[in-house]
């Protein structure tokens, strides 16, 4: 048998490393976290701000069909979901390529680039004369979107630690949700602008939202940084100095902060490890619930519920306000505690109790706690599953390609999320919450497969057998 004393020699060298890495750069504790706090008021803010702008001309859909569009663009039968379903098809289709492409280009380039143009894209739809011209923009949407959730997604990543990440994931989800949370209040308030320069409200919430887009693209330009190793030329954000020791903590945590030279077989060969997969698997059926509210809900709080256009509007915010407290605090416990699969289970599992009350019962309050519940849960495990994904792989490139599954198949949930309650369904939507449960459950099944496998490997690994990604030392996070 091969000897692998030596190795578990410098795998203890490198996790003593992890906990000194920056001390030879001359900086202080309290000089190392001030580094981290610019970071993240200025990497992950910019990014949350401007997804926050993504979730919402994405699914400002819903407000807008109960403001009006549905009769101006005679949307009957299936065509309200068509228009909501195509813009899927190519957010996923464009998503692979768009990761290399950011890698080549920058970020600060290519996601401020995406987003001025979808803004742009977005305006348009408050113009436009039918429904088929609707679902051709929501196409063009579909294709400008694709790069930026898993950009920002890949972005993160790269610029923290393992056990740093939960938490700046729940921090740009979290500002991101707050679309979801304020857009319901803020397209009731545009549609107030209902015949101004003789066009509908429901056309001013795209106008209004897209110039809103436009002009948080342009300002990102200003404030988004490069990767790690270029942040010395991000706009004098870090000194070169600093620049070598954010680099050097992620070298000392998982040895890949500078990508090695792109090939397409070496970054297609990272499709073969089936943990891979597994993730993107969770996620899309996470997403198939998250998506499945942001559409419905303004329609199940109405035709469901009896709840008026106001009332309906603004009712969507509490749940997504106690998604984003519940969010943060659990990404918290995972940072401290190094944990990850437990809390996508136990979110998981808060949407096998919300849904059946949202789904079955006959008082409107208990349905409104079940909604809470069930956006908590679907909205809250995104982040997790993200920071899941990304503390137990490694390599630049393989990042960047479980950036791009991860989120297909989040596109994937968002077509089967944008199908599964259907108007002839209401008021229980009863097929819609039985897909959503049974996502729910796979997620917990999933997790408890690769939580066994987690846990032989870095047995395994202990004992002194197969090496972990890759690296001597690194170990998977549960």
């Amino acid at each position: 048998m091969e000897d692998y004393s030596d190795e578990k020699l410098e795998a203890q060298q490198i996790e003593r490393t992890i906990s000194d890495a920056g001390d030879s750069h001359g900086f202080t504790p309290e000089q190392q976290r001030k580094i981290i706090h610019r970071i993240d008021r200025r990497l992950v803010t910019t990014l949350g701000v401007l997804y926050m702008c993504s979730l919402m001309d994405r699914t400002n859909l819903g407000a807008a069909n109960i403001a009006g569009m549905a009769k101006d663009l005679k949307l009957i039968e299936n065509r309200y979901s068509i228009i909501v379903l195509i813009f899927f098809l190519p957010y996923v289709l464009f998503q692979p390529p768009a990761t290399v492409i950011l890698r080549k280009m920058g970020p600060r380039i290519f996601l401020t680039a995406i987003v001025i143009l979808w803004g742009g894209c977005m305006i348009g739809f408050g113009f436009v004369k039918g429904w088929e011209q609707m679902v051709g923009l929501r196409v063009l949407l579909g294709v400008l979107e694709a790069g930026f959730f898993p950009g920002c997604a890949y972005l993160l990543s790269c610029w923290y630690t393992r056990y740093e990440l939960q938490k700046r994931n729940a921090v740009f989800y979290l500002i991101g949700s707050m679309a979801s949370a304020c857009s319901g209040i803020m397209a009731y308030g545009i549609m107030q602008m209902d015949g101004l320069a003789k066009l509908a409200g429901w056309r001013w919430i795209f106008i209004i939202e897209g110039l809103i887009t436009c002009l948080l693209g342009i300002g990102g330009y200003f404030l988004i940084v490069d990767f790690p190793e270029l942040a010395a030329s991000s706009w004098k954000f870090l000194n070169p100095q600093e620049t070598a020791f954010v680099v050097a903590r992620i070298e000392a945590d998982r040895s890949d902060a500078i990508p090695e030279k792109f090939s397409i077989k070496e970054y297609m060969k990272n499709a073969l490890d089936l943990k891979v997969w597994a993730f993107a698997s969770c996620f899309g059926l996470t997403t198939t619930c998250s998506y499945a509210i942001a559409y419905f809900l303004p329609v199940i709080l109405m035709r469901g519920m009896g709840f008026s256009i106001a009332a309906a509007q603004c009712l969507v915010a509490p749940p997504y306000v106690a998604a984003g407290i519940y969010m943060y605090g659990m990404a918290w416990l995972g940072d401290k505690y190094h944990t990850r699969g437990p809390i996508v289970a136990f979110n998981a599992l808060l949407g096998l109790i919300g849904l059946p009350l949202l789904g079955y019962s006959k008082s409107n309050s208990v349905r409104y706690f079940g909604v809470f519940l069930a956006t908590i849960s679907a909205n809250a495990n995104v982040p997790s599953i993200l920071t899941y994904q990304a503390n137990n792989i490694r390599g630049q490139w393989k990042r960047a390609l479980c950036s791009a599954t991860l989120v297909g198949f989040g596109g994937v949930g968002g077509i089967l999320g944008s199908t599964v309650f259907r108007q002839q369904d209401s008021p229980e939507y009863g097929p819609g919450i039985m897909t959503a449960m049974i996502a729910n459950g796979l997620v917990i099944v999933i997790v408890g497969l690769l939580s066994v496998k987690f846990h032989l490997a870095n047995k395994r690994a202990d004992n002194g057998g197969k090496i972990i990604e890759g690296q001597i030392g690194f170990r998977y996070t549960l």
